[in-house]
């Protein structure tokens, strides 16, 4: 249809006037000069009030009865995806490795920006993530950058003078083992040039206070605390919930103060009462830590575990990083036999200091620490392994990248290129073993991965920091698919459908990393699942229940159940879907298809073996259809050949906090 004239002229006059867009009624030719508009005679008011230039909200009567229906709602209703666990050039072992960007550029990155990386080549994610923790290590906190900067106050130490020149004759080798040696020792090579610490550590929390913006990006203050006692890993990452004001009363705990988690502990509870802020502490890595991650003594004292080691554990230690660039630390096959898909991206042969004993590995892997909680939990009346599970990168490149299609590497010298560093740079191995025995696990083993899920009201420091301190948190391997459970005693079949399913879900149940207690008669736990894929991502496979129980005579047990399977396929009477999924990975070109799995899943899932006697745990693992591993596009996008040691395919997956059952007395 044709405009008129006059239509044309008030579509003209709506979009150039003073750049707002909203229609006026001009006169004179249609030259959009608010001077020459006259009021109206008679004012036009839709509140039936007079109009005298104000609004009074006073004057309103509230209805008597409410319409909407969301006024009350306080719940959690949004998942936010970041990175607790990221190191820039001011860790040391990253800036003496090639790293040359901090904190600034490391934000940037994570806040969707193209950031070129240390080696010159561009890159960018996909789509930003919505929080970081820069999380460098505590020991001589910005060495690196000092160095490049020939800090005066560092050159007046023999020994900062000596690692400095070191570093600019090119012995980066030499400069490194320097500082190893003063970290295995203990010592603080720098102890008396104390403000170096309390400068780097203002500069870093400078940094997250500059690109914190509260409900776009979250930007934590923490830091890594790297205890490898005989190189062993016991690391934490420690994560404030407040600002630099809290911040900045301290300097980070490191190893050189004490290698013992207690002690630790015991600091956080000393900045607690000093600031009046809050912080918690994630360990890591278990799988590096030769048994003594979950061990069943105390670390200085040697001491067996008992209620008051676990009740501090679990209030300072409230989550776990099971998954992350050095592997995997879900499960393992020799404690899982019957788990098929337990043998993922595994790091099992041994520490950074020594190859490991079989009898390591009870003590090392996140299900196997829930099942003997439950045992502890018997005997002592509290559960020192009682965490929620998250994912984080523990990139040494300033840059969180997590997806197989985009991944960096562990460290700046194993950045994408064709060389054969890229597969062959040795993780572990580096040290002597004193048996002799062979632990070398190369960079081809190197996982792309993981992030951190958190469900929260809103991405703030506040809200993100309060969800994780009560584990309402799940783990990917990398991607962003969406889990979300509730545990309760009277879910129906078909509610699992319902709009208000996360209202129905915190009302009469407990959502991830909560508690169930006292089991109605006749009633077994009840789990609502949703599962959602990754909008630019695989299909899911399908939702699996993992379940953990202890039986009358103390022992630990653990069952894997199939809640609900992609394409039409059946549970069995075992609980379990017997056949796979496919896979439609073409390995010749890194690519697949979604044609198989589905979007998303539901599942409603009754405990059909419940003992209301029985302490036990369930946590929910979601798998998405096999994918290329990061080790496949690099071999088509370099045109090197496909390492044989590691699978060309992978089945990216979640993992969710546990939700614990606990019996009467």
């Amino acid at each position: 249809m044709k405009k008129s004239k006059y239509l044309q002229t008030l579509i003209i006059t709506s979009v150039t006037t003073v750049g707002i867009g909203l229609p006026v009624f001009a006169q004179n030719m249609g030259t959009g000069d608010p001077s020459v508009i006259k009021p109206a005679e008679k004012e036009y008011n839709t509140m039936g009030m007079p109009n005298k230039g104000t609004y009074d909200p006073s004057v309103i009567k509230p209805a008597e009865k409410e319409y909407s229906p969301y006024l009350n709602y306080n719940y959690p209703d949004k998942v936010f995806f970041g990175d607790t666990h990221l190191h820039t050039s001011y860790s040391t072992d990253a800036g003496m490795f090639g790293n040359r960007l901090g904190p600034e550029e490391a934000y940037r990155f994570a806040k969707g920006e193209i950031v070129t990386s240390s080696t010159g080549v561009r890159t960018r994610l996909l789509r930003p993530l919505d929080f970081l923790v820069v999380a460098d290590h505590a020991e001589n906190l910005g060495l690196s950058p000092m160095i490049a900067e020939s800090t005066p106050e560092l050159l007046k130490n023999e020994w900062g003078k000596k690692v400095h020149d070191l570093v600019k004759a090119g012995k980066l080798g030499d400069a490194y083992a320097a500082w190893g040696d003063a970290v295995t020792k203990r010592k603080d090579p720098l102890a008396e040039q104390g403000a170096l610490v309390k400068t780097m550590w203002e500069r870093v929390t400078a940094s997250a206070e500059k690109h914190n913006q509260p409900g776009e990006f979250t930007a934590f203050i923490g830091y890594e605390w790297t205890s490898t006692p005989g190189g062993s890993n016991l690391h934490r990452n420690i994560i404030f919930r407040g600002g630099k004001d809290l911040a900045d009363q301290i300097v980070p705990f490191s190893v050189y103060d004490s290698e013992d988690p207690e002690d630790l502990w015991t600091w956080l509870a000393n900045f607690e009462q000093k600031t009046g802020g809050r912080v918690l502490a994630i360990a890591h890595n278990g799988n590096l830590s030769n048994g003594l991650m979950f061990d069943d003594v105390t670390f200085t004292k040697k001491k067996p575990l008992d209620r008051d080691y676990a009740q501090r554990r679990m209030r300072w230690e409230p989550l776990y990083e099971v998954t992350q660039m050095k592997g995997d630390g879900e499960a393992h096959p020799s404690l899982s036999p019957n788990d098929e898909f337990a043998d993922f991206e595994t790091f099992d042969k041994g520490s950074f200091g020594g190859a490991k004993d079989p009898g390591m590995i009870p003590r090392e892997y996140a299900r196997e620490a829930f099942k003997r909680g439950l045992q502890y939990e018997e005997k002592l009346g509290a559960n020192p392994f009682k965490f929620g599970m998250l994912g984080s990168t523990d990139s040494h490149t300033s840059l969180a990248t997590s997806t197989e299609d985009n991944f960096f590497g562990k460290i700046s010298a194993v950045e994408p290129t064709a060389k054969p560093v890229r597969f062959e740079e040795m993780i572990t191995g580096y040290l002597p073993d004193p048996k002799g025995r062979d632990y070398t696990i190369r960079h081809v083993s190197a996982s792309a991965s993981g992030l951190a899920a958190v469900w929260a009201r809103e991405n703030t420091r506040e809200a993100l920091w309060d969800s994780m301190k009560r584990k309402e948190v799940f783990a990917t391997t990398g991607t962003r698919l969406r889990v979300r459970v509730f545990a309760g005693w009277d879910f129906e079949a078909d509610e699992v459908d319902r709009w208000d399913f996360a209202k129905q879900g915190y009302s009469r149940g407990v959502p991830m990393g909560g508690d169930l207690k006292n089991a109605p008669a006749g009633k077994a736990p009840i789990m609502m699942i949703r599962a959602l894929r990754d909008p630019d991502g695989a299909n899911i496979d399908r939702i699996q229940v993992v379940k953990g129980w202890t039986s009358k005579d103390g022992k630990a047990h653990e069952k894997i159940f199939d809640a609900a399977c992609s394409d039409d396929r059946k549970i069995g009477a075992d609980g379990r879907c017997s056949k796979a999924v496919g896979n439609t990975v073409n390995v010749k070109e890194a690519s697949y298809s979604n044609s198989i799995g589905e979007p998303m899943l539901f599942a409603h899932w009754k405990d059909p073996e419940f003992d209301a006697a029985q302490r036990a745990f369930y946590y929910v693992r979601v798998l998405e259809i096999p994918t290329p591993r990061w080790t496949t596009f690099d071999a088509k996008f370099f045109g090197v050949k496909l390492p044989e040691e590691v699978p060309a395919s992978i089945q990216e997956r979640a993992y969710t906090s546990p939700i614990w059952y606990t019996p009467k007395g």
